[in-house]
């Protein structure tokens, strides 16, 4: 199975999103244990990697000698994450943290052959229908949730005139490819936008690609060239092309998962005055909070898990250019919704629950 293909059959497995499965042990509170995180990669992402080094952290700041807490580096070099995961696998580590899909694949060979240990999958799903991964908990995020804010964000700019109308009165969508985890992003960030300006108009284009900068930067350019104020990138590396777009255009983009803005801080200030604020996956966030639950028994091995507001697992950057940006009604908006979201007063359709017709008509309700 393709890395893309297994992140469109979230949609099965989270149908229901009560599986079967049981609890990480009856609790391990006053047993000393052993936590690794391998990186599929190198830290210094400013992402992912460096977020889940910040979780491990944050273990064994509230857990002191009761854990002891390890960061190996696998380096980019794919054919070498198996053994490592294996060799990692062999020693008296507890629990076993990776993140993103690309590892879902090798939990999926190694994890039953270690069912005493513990692995957690972080934005990554395993093949539960298809195996016996009772010893893996799978977590993943509520993108639309945080997307509904950056849609809100976005649209709220131009009404109370933050953004100039020389700029546009349309907002922006690059994806990566039309997939349900992508259109999970687009689904929220619509009805965000919807739900301050039902008039808005949203211009929407799928790259076919996740590593492709230049394709992104010519689509956000056609983009702010007919009348977009600002666009949300969820694309990958080739996400960066709008930021890049709108370095060159004068216009401002959104940023996704991690806080892109600080990623371009130091290297390009420019283009990081143009990154509005970013849609957060707050992964050391999950980590930590997967590891308290494993703690006190009550990790859902067996079974994913979707995450959102409510676990503060996704939201918005709002420092930076943000706190500078907005208007303070505008924040006050988006932080009652946010709370609105939390008690389920708002529900956020999702990319992976809508049928093809319902999504065409919502995109055909925001063509420009």
């Amino acid at each position: 199975m393709t890395r893309f293909t297994r992140r469109t059959t979230l949609s099965l497995l989270l149908a229901g999103s009560a599986l079967l499965g049981g609890f990480a042990g009856q609790g391990h509170a006053e047993e000393p244990k052993k936590v690794v995180f391998l990186v599929n990669g190198n830290l210094g992402d400013k992402s992912y990697f460096d977020l889940g080094a910040k979780g491990m952290e944050m273990i064994k700041a509230k857990y002191g000698d009761k854990v002891e807490t390890k960061v190996i580096e696998m380096g980019t070099d794919q054919t070498k994450w198996l053994p490592t995961f294996q060799d990692v696998s062999d020693q008296d580590f507890d629990v076993i943290v990776a993140c993103t899909f690309e590892i879902s694949d090798i939990m999926t060979e190694v994890a039953p052959e270690y069912p005493d240990k513990t692995y957690i999958l972080i934005d990554g799903v395993m093949p539960y229908d298809k195996g016996d991964y009772g010893n893996v908990y799978s977590v993943v995020f509520k993108q639309n949730e945080g997307s509904y804010l950056a849609g809100m964000l976005a649209a709220g700019l131009i009404k109370d005139g933050t953004l100039p109308a020389s700029d546009g009165n349309n907002i922006g969508f690059l994806g990566g490819m039309d997939i349900p985890v992508i259109n999970d992003f687009l689904t929220g960030y619509i009805e965000g936008a919807k739900a301050v300006n039902p008039d808005i108009k949203v211009a929407i284009s799928y790259a076919g690609s996740f590593n492709d900068a230049a394709k992104g930067k010519e689509l956000a350019l056609a983009q702010y060239r007919s009348g977009t104020a600002i666009g949300f990138n969820v694309a990958g590396l080739t996400g960066l092309g709008q930021i890049a777009a709108g370095k060159e255009v004068n216009k401002y983009s959104i940023g996704v998962n991690s806080d892109q803005e600080a990623i371009f801080r130091d290297t390009d200030p420019a283009m990081a005055d143009k990154v509005a604020t970013s849609m957060l996956k707050n992964v050391e966030v999950t980590l930590a909070r997967a590891y308290d639950l494993y703690v006190d028994g009550k990790l859902p091995v067996g079974q994913v898990e979707a995450i959102g507001l409510k676990e503060n697992a996704v939201g918005l950057a709002e420092n930076g250019v943000m706190a500078k940006l907005a208007k303070d009604e505008l924040k006050k908006q988006i932080a009652d919704a946010k709370a609105k979201i939390i008690a389920g007063d708002i529900k956020v359709t999702s990319g992976f629950a809508i049928d093809q017709a319902a999504l065409e008509a919502l995109r055909t309700s925001v063509r420009p």
